[in-house]
């Protein structure tokens, strides 16, 4: 899907024109990308986040003469997908996480009911 689409499925779904569609399209972009050009992270629930992530400044090669050039450090858009999104392209993967998280929660708790069992009988231990 292209942008062209993208308008037209808007313009479709809330019966509007392409040109009131093709700006709201640009008004939500231009917003994404001043926000996260300025530093700040855009929060959609459900989709993800855009962030600025900084590269550190680096050594590396030029891998066709081997010289060692110094690559400089760049601010770059991170886009992270969030939990809905992840589990819409890949419900496997999002039902595996779910059982995982599922069979680590009773194990966490019983450790979490021996470490309390074990601080009175260190305690009365050292009392002795």
């Amino acid at each position: 899907m292209n942008k062209t689409d993208l308008i037209q499925r808007l313009a479709d779904q809330h019966e509007l024109s392409k040109a009131e569609a093709g700006r709201i399209l640009e008004t939500l972009l231009d917003t994404v990308v001043g926000a996260v050009k300025k530093g700040e992270a855009v929060t959609i629930p459900g989709f993800g986040s855009f962030k600025q992530h900084a590269r550190p400044a680096r050594n590396g090669v030029n891998p066709s003469t081997g010289a060692k050039i110094k690559i400089a450090a760049a601010k770059l858009p991170k886009f992270t997908p969030g939990a809905s999104f992840k589990a819409a392209v890949d419900p496997k993967a999002a039902a595996r996480k779910a059982g995982a998280k599922a069979e680590a929660k009773p194990a966490a708790k019983k450790a979490v009911a021996k470490k309390a069992a074990a601080k009175p009988a260190a305690k009365k231990a050292a009392k002795k």
